[in-house]
């Protein structure tokens, strides 16, 4: 003791942990502010919760309330609660020692960690401490000197000065606080001087801390905070304040478009508040979008835009998921136990796919325009996400030859409506309706009456062929050759009329395939056609699948060998067939012009220059004068 100031030496393990906090713990220096807060909080819920429950008299009625003073001349920052404050017997136990059971395990674990790792400046993955406190010596990491003023609620407590440079030892002193809770002052490094800012409080406030349960004024004035609506029940909740919230969280102008509020038990005690925004900015062309889901612990920013809990694909989604049992690390930056956190996303992620399901049942106007927005992330999802492919699937929509041109259709809506006989789910890739409706592949399917869906993207065509069925029901390409499709009926007497011999028809197939080579796998004529000359046909997959693959390949200088199916009563293949028997040689040129045409409406990639020249004979024949 030297003029009633008792100095002690911090224990082994507190000395190591300081190191790790100051050199190594955190990644940003901000979240001092936030530990020192929640902190600060904690107190005051304690104080809070002794007040309901103890008849042990608490002195002064003061605010539950949370104060900072910055002064930038003298480069410190002052940060104090009414909260329950600490008796001296407290002050050592928390801040100087480790008392915990396991505690001094954890910390021989970080430093063997930190040395395997390369030291100083690596992140340790261990389990969660900051139940111990660890938050409190992140001050230290823009501090040169901590010192802290407190004195317990108790009546009889008196006030204690604990202060330390955050190297081998503190300082205790009896102080002269009449009420009680905590004031720090941190006396600032030289390189930390812009925490001595009121302003620049305000933003870290704002980024962390904007949900507290207690008010916070810096320099006195009460700094930008918001109710955390998400901790209270959906009923005491207004719609204005779901919107002013979004708002405030989202930095947008508008109402959100959905909203999701909702609690879960298992597998961790959750509660979360999503918003699906009113237009997404991708599709207008701005930049790809971060998450928007902030995660929490006890309304305290853990992770911005957290990576952990939502997938990819929902990146859209804006909100905030909220746990008092996450998982965390020593510095509650990062989340540990993966298996459950990946059980945690799975519970947030499978919740909002269920709601939009619901939205889609009860408001199908309202869901086709969030498709017609937002339909890119849910394709991303349906085809990337194999843990909910079969809800996302649910969700997707198309257009087809049974509805008209806005109006959608799910894979349920088309099972619903099947013929009885039919197996199988069609769909048929383009680059609008127009396209697709101009095309030969339709004929089959007007003829019997058959749905097909149309699919605008490739990803549409990706995420078909790749889910094989639906219902037990197969998926296949309307342009894939395919056995359930029946012959097209034909009145008798045009059947009759228009057909060719069969001795012709076979002599003719064996001369297109030995004419177009290995251009095509096989020649037949087509049970499928009606008003169409020839068709190409995919034995697998698709003709979108097949344009990709060009491209993956860069080889667009012809198209993939298909089977080429010709209808025989066409006018075209019947001149053709004319010519043939006469031996012209212009037959060929003819035939190679049908093959390109019917690749060209399957919609595969042809370099025009390679047919320039022989549609400019067939030019030259049709204007020549006749013989």
């Amino acid at each position: 003791m030297n003029n009633n100031v008792e100095t002690r030496e911090f224990q082994t393990e507190i000395r190591q942990l300081l190191n790790i906090v100051i050199n190594s713990l955190y990644t940003d220096r901000d979240i001092f502010l936030r530990e020192l807060i929640s902190n600060a909080a904690d107190a005051t819920e304690k104080l809070r919760y002794c007040k309901l429950t103890e008849n042990d008299s608490l002195g002064s009625d003061l605010p539950l309330e949370i104060s900072i003073d910055t002064d930038e001349e003298a480069h410190t920052f002052t940060i104090s609660d009414n909260g329950i404050g600490m008796t001296k017997e407290e002050l050592i136990e928390n801040l100087g020692t480790i008392a915990h059971s396991g505690s001094k395990e954890f910390i021989r674990q970080l430093a063997e960690v930190g040395k395997s790792s390369g030291g100083p400046g690596n992140q340790a993955d261990l389990s969660l401490i900051g139940q111990f406190g660890v938050g409190f010596y992140s001050a230290f990491m823009v501090a040169d000197k901590v010192t802290l003023y407190t004195r317990s609620f108790r009546s009889d407590a008196e006030s204690w000065i604990w202060s330390s440079d955050g190297t081998g030892s503190y300082s205790l002193e009896k102080g002269e606080r009449q009420d009680y809770g905590t004031r720090i002052v941190l006396t600032l490094k030289q390189d930390a001087y812009n925490y001595s800012k009121a302003e620049e409080i305000r933003q870290i406030i704002k980024q962390y801390s904007s949900f507290v349960p207690f008010p916070i004024k810096v320099n006195g004035e009460k700094a930008d905070t918001v109710e955390a609506i998400w901790t209270k029940n959906p009923s005491q909740i207004t719609e204005e304040e779901y919107t002013e919230f979004y708002k405030y969280i989202d930095n947008a102008m508008e109402e959100p478009y959905y909203k999701l509020h909702f609690s879960s038990d298992a597998p961790l005690s959750i509660k979360s508040l999503l918003f699906v925004p009113a237009e997404n900015y991708e599709r207008l062309g701005f930049s790809k979008m971060e998450r928007g889901v902030n995660l929490f612990c006890k309304k305290v920013l853990i992770q911005e835009k957290s990576e952990a809990i939502v997938p990819e694909w929902m990146r859209f989604v804006r909100g905030v998921i909220d746990s008092e049992e996450l998982p965390l690390n020593i510095s509650r930056e990062t989340l540990q136990d993966s298996a459950l956190i990946s059980k945690l996303s799975k519970v947030v992620t499978g919740r909002f796919l269920k709601f939009l399901e619901e939205q889609a049942k009860d408001d199908p106007e309202k869901y086709r325009q969030f498709w017609e927005k937002f339909n890119r992330f849910l394709k991303e999802g349906a085809a990337s996400d194999f843990t909910h492919k079969d809800a996302l699937v649910r969700l997707l929509r198309f257009e087809s030859n049974f509805t008209h041109k806005g109006e959608l259709v799910s894979l349920e809506d088309y099972v619903g409506r099947m013929k009885e006989d039919q197996k199988t789910i069609y769909y048929i890739g383009g680059s609008n309706r127009e396209v697709i409706e101009s095309g030969p592949y339709l004929e089959i399917f007007k003829d019997k009456g058959i749905e097909v869906l149309y699919n605008y993207e490739a990803i549409d065509d990706y995420i078909l062929n790749s889910l094989h069925e639906f219902r037990d029901k197969k998926i296949v390409a309307a342009e894939q050759d395919s056995l359930d499709l029946p012959a097209v009926k034909l009145e008798e007497q045009q059947k009759t009329e228009n057909e060719m011999p069969d001795d012709e028809t076979q002599a003719l197939l064996a001369w297109f395939k030995e004419t177009l080579g290995s251009k095509v796998t096989e020649v037949r004529t087509s049970k499928r056609l009606v008003d169409s000359p020839a068709m190409v046909l995919c034995s697998f997959g698709s003709h979108s699948m097949q344009k990709m693959m060009q491209m993956m390949s860069n080889d667009l200088n012809s198209a993939p060998a298909g089977i080429l199916e010709i209808n025989s009563r066409h006018p075209v293949i019947k001149g053709i067939n004319e010519l043939r028997k006469i031996s012209d040689p212009f037959a060929e040129d003819a035939v190679e012009q049908v093959l390109q045409n019917a690749q060209i409406a399957a919609g595969l990639i042809i370099d025009p220059r390679n047919m320039v020249n022989r549609l400019y004979s067939i030019l030259e024949r049709a204007v020549s004068p006749k013989q």
